[in-house]
């Protein structure tokens, strides 16, 4: 497999954590477009490459070795400096319907292990990303 861009894998991210339940709800897969379209790590990526990319991850996730070699290749198309960017960016996704499935929650410890993201950076990204989506209903 060619190792993709960083703006590939951080999607790919995104893309397997929404997949990770089998179901990418539209409110999922709205806020990829809106983390690619607003984050500023995205600023020089062409947003009409979007989707393109995200059929780019389905298929390497049913070549072998699938979700491990995606990882893989994530982690180390991502610059270190930005691994807690990646898990927050997957992160988003994951809490953005403020329900989190089994089947995520089991991808978001992976990516952290894969990135190497350390447990009080962690803590700090999701009960930021859980604040920024509560609502006053």
């Amino acid at each position: 497999m060619p190792l993709p861009t960083a703006h590939e894998a951080l999607i790919y991210l995104m893309v397997i954590t929404s997949a990770s339940d089998r179901d990418m709800t539209d409110v999922e897969l709205a806020r990829i477009g809106e983390v690619v379209k607003s984050w500023p790590v995205f600023m020089d990526f062409d947003q009409k490459r979007l989707i393109g990319v995200a059929q780019d991850c389905q298929e390497l996730l049913h070549e072998e070795p699938g979700l491990e070699g995606v990882l893989e290749l994530a982690r180390r198309a991502i610059p270190e400096r930005l691994h807690d960017t990646a898990y927050a960016a997957a992160f988003e996704v994951a809490s953005v319907d403020l329900e989190m499935r089994m089947e995520e929650v089991r991808i978001l410890q992976r990516l952290r292990h894969h990135l190497s993201v350390d447990a009080l950076t962690v803590a700090a990204i999701e009960r930021a990303t859980k604040a920024r989506h509560r609502s006053l209903t």
